[in-house]
């Protein structure tokens, strides 16, 4: 079953500095038809102004993964992490026990858009881990990427969770196809451009539902930028 989300069924939150699209409940968006798909909690699409940002706050028992779709982010933690990320990397945090940090949109003109996503954890309690991968567009351009699994899976970036993340910058007309395994779930983001997934058209900002599918066939109508997350049907603490 495909069930498509448009960008404007989403939640959105319009703060001024940050406009973000919730894709589940979070912060003033409370829907309690929509907490979550599998063990994935939250999913933002975050448009962050330059010179602004998220002062210091704190998380605790949350895979936490942020992918860097234009522009900068700058991290600091209370383990001592201070990075810069650009488009196409990601940043992860186990928080864990807790773990305070900060992201800020440092560049002089230049908005700065990601998508940040919570897990969560197989177990609560954990020591709190940050990680950040610099992915190059050759990495993902017109196949796969796998870029995050969990710590049994192949991935780079490892997480406390049963998740695979892939992205994939398609040219037009090209396409991928993706195996879905039995007990899986797909949930599928349109970053940028258009595509065609199986039968359903999606545009920037839209998503895809994925329930009981074996295969998917995303094909490229315009240049895609394209997010896939794979995850257990039930994956998810209670």
């Amino acid at each position: 079953m495909l069930t498509k989300r448009t960008k404007d069924s989403l939640y959105l939150a319009e703060h001024g500095w940050l406009t973000s699209r919730f894709h589940f409940s979070f912060a003033e968006y409370h829907n309690p038809n929509n907490m979550h798909f599998g063990a994935l909690r939250v999913l933002n699409d975050d448009l962050i102004l330059p010179k602004t940002g998220f002062d210091t706050h704190s998380h605790r028992d949350m895979e936490i993964v942020s992918y860097v779709v234009n522009g900068e982010i700058t991290h600091k933690d209370s383990m001592g992490n201070a990075k810069v990320l650009k488009r196409g990397e990601v940043q992860y945090m186990s928080a864990g026990t807790g773990i305070y940090h900060s992201e800020h949109n440092r560049h002089e003109s230049d908005s700065l858009r990601l998508l940040q996503m919570w897990f969560l954890p197989t177990s609560t309690h954990l020591t709190p881990v940050y990680g950040d991968k610099h992915y190059t567009k050759e990495e993902r351009h017109n196949t796969l990427l796998h870029i995050v699994s969990s710590y049994q899976g192949d991935a780079a970036i490892k997480i406390n969770q049963d998740v695979n993340l892939y992205v994939t910058e398609l040219d037009k007309g090209l396409h991928v196809n993706v195996s879905i395994q039995p007990q899986r779930q797909v949930y599928l983001v349109q970053i940028e451009g258009s595509c065609l997934v199986n039968t359903i058209e999606l545009h920037q900002g839209d998503a895809l539902e994925v329930i009981q599918e074996k295969h998917l066939k995303i094909e490229a109508l315009s240049d895609a930028h394209i997010l896939v997350i794979d995850l257990a049907v039930e994956g998810y603490a209670s």
